[in-house]
């Protein structure tokens, strides 16, 4: 079966449309898209009135399920302290809050980013506080010398022996300076700006491909590179980063050398979209049972488009080094009359995993 330009303009959009709605929604902080409209709250606004609700249960006793003054356990105090600020509800438990979250690193976490502790020796995820700044966060203790919604700090033998990870609710966003501390104290968190307007980011990437058809029995398809120049930018208000790429691609299943321009999308640096025109040196073809099948197109005004999928960083001299997948779809249509399904689509996908590098300016 041969795809016509116009079926492959129709599976191009509708492959669009899927990237955008997953680069929206997939594995962002749960209340990405919005909280309690009647707050009329920032990001950063609504960090601090979490923290300013929790903060007003400090010296509430410890009482497993209790959900009111007379007591609260750690992911109660979490619930209302969301929901007092905010008017939404989360998860009531800790392991409900930990699957629900969007996991980061402590270098990541901003105040209002909820911490996670396996406290039972199971290795359950089993306490939950909410991060201030400074290493600090405030929750509801079952055990110790205090007991209670008290504040408390990472770096006490206990807590850091016990730290699970971090998760972040709200939409990432710097909370003003305020450390949350018993005292009320104010002053500059160890949270830090990731993503501030008008940041520039520049970056490259290196990844092997990965085939998803086999009839020559190998597993390795090429190799993908990246260029990359972002920006910051809030528009409405909103967060999002816009970026272009050069994007060399060497391709031995179907022996081509693609250069694809790309402009990309995403609401952070974690998720994006990516569409553009592509070059194609070299005569596209796969092997299908020792017989060559040809494809035509790879040079095309709208010649690739994707979703890179990067989900966590690490710092490396003071820049992050983030793992990253990509999913892509390239303008191969096949010459042939003759219908091979399997080998069309893997001739027009291309899915890598590798590493990426980018400066923050």
């Amino acid at each position: 079966m041969t795809i016509s330009p116009f079926s492959q303009t129709r599976i191009l959009l509708s492959f669009l449309a899927i990237l955008a709605f997953c680069a929206g929604s997939l594995h962002a902080a749960p209340l990405e898209n919005g909280f309690e409209p009647s707050t009329g709250a920032s990001p950063g606004e609504a960090r601090l009135r979490v923290l300013a609700a929790a903060q007003k249960y400090e010296h509430t006793p410890y009482r497993y399920g209790g959900l009111d003054r007379r007591g609260l356990d750690c992911s109660g105090l979490v619930y209302l302290s969301f929901y007092d600020a905010l008017g939404v509800t989360v998860p009531r438990n800790t392991q409900g809050l930990y699957s629900w979250v969007e996991k980061i690193t402590m270098d990541n976490a901003n105040p209002g980013d909820l911490v996670f502790f396996k406290t039972t020796g199971n290795g359950n995820i089993s306490h939950v506080g909410i991060f201030v700044g400074n290493g600090r966060f405030i929750h509801a203790a079952s055990e110790g010398p205090v007991t209670g919604v008290i504040y408390s700090s990472l770096d006490e033998r206990y807590w850091s022996r016990t730290y699970a990870g971090t998760g972040r609710v709200l939409p990432e966003a710097d909370a003003g300076g305020y450390t949350g501390d018993k005292n009320g104290a104010k002053g500059k968190t160890s949270a830090k700006k990731q993503q501030e307007a008008g940041k520039i980011l520049i970056g490259f990437a290196a990844a092997p491909t990965w085939n998803t058809y086999f009839a020559d029995g190998n597993v390795l398809r090429g190799a993908a590179g990246q260029i990359r120049l972002g920006v910051v930018v809030r528009p409405f208000g909103q967060q999002m980063i816009l970026g272009v790429e050069a994007r060399p691609e060497w391709d031995m299943a179907l022996g081509v050398f693609r250069l694809p321009f790309t402009l990309s999308w995403g609401i952070s640096d974690k998720f994006r979209i990516f569409a553009g025109p592509a070059l194609s040196f070299g005569d596209a073809a796969l092997n299908v049972s020792g017989e060559s099948r040809r494809y035509r197109g790879g040079t095309n005004w709208i010649g690739a488009a994707g979703i890179t999928v990067a989900p966590f960083s690490f710092k490396v001299a003071g820049n992050d080094l983030s793992p990253y997948g990509e999913l892509a779809w390239q303008s191969y249509y096949s010459s042939s009359s003759e219908r091979n399904l399997s080998a069309d689509i893997a001739a027009g996908i291309r899915f890598s995993t590798g590493l990426r590098y980018t400066w923050r300016r």
